[in-house]
């Protein structure tokens, strides 16, 4: 399954705002260049845009999907139950470490948020980046088997 890139964020500051780019460099080990907030396992976070649209249809919401304070919106393909899968984004690979759980914050976005957040993983997934590179808006997304990067 192929998807794309939908919107990249990075964060200036630990709980400031998310800011949108056109383009960033995913640094292995990092996460996203010059974003905050980048740990040794959560160095990038990703939301489906198909999930986030579900969501916000459910609630009767319309909230930005940079309310969800991810680094990548992407689209086409599922993040649900998969831990240690490799995904190529652009030029870059990320292993998915596991399901980024909702906070307490996703009420203020839009009561009932963060419950709906829960089931598949529809709050997304967070990752480590295992090879450098560039990435765009627009760029094509993949899952990848290990050793066939």
């Amino acid at each position: 399954m192929t998807g794309k890139v939908e919107a990249i964020w990075k964060k200036r500051a630990h709980r400031g705002p998310m800011d949108a780019q056109l383009k960033a460099r995913l640094v292995a080990g990092k996460g996203i260049q010059g974003s905050a907030d980048n740990s040794r396992t959560r160095q990038v976070t990703l939301i489906e845009r198909e999930a986030w649209e579900s969501m916000m249809q459910q609630l009767g919401a319309d909230a930005p999907p940079g309310d969800r304070r991810a680094n990548l919106m992407l689209s086409g393909v599922r993040l649900a139950n998969s831990r240690g899968r490799l995904l190529k984004i652009g030029a870059a690979v990320v292993r998915i470490g596991g399901e980024a759980k909702p906070c307490e914050r996703m009420e203020a976005v839009a009561p009932g948020l963060q419950e709906l957040m829960y089931p598949e993983w529809r709050g997304g997934a967070f990752a480590q980046v295992v090879e450098d590179g560039e990435i765009s808006v627009g760029d094509a997304v993949a899952w990848v088997e290990e050793g066939v990067l």
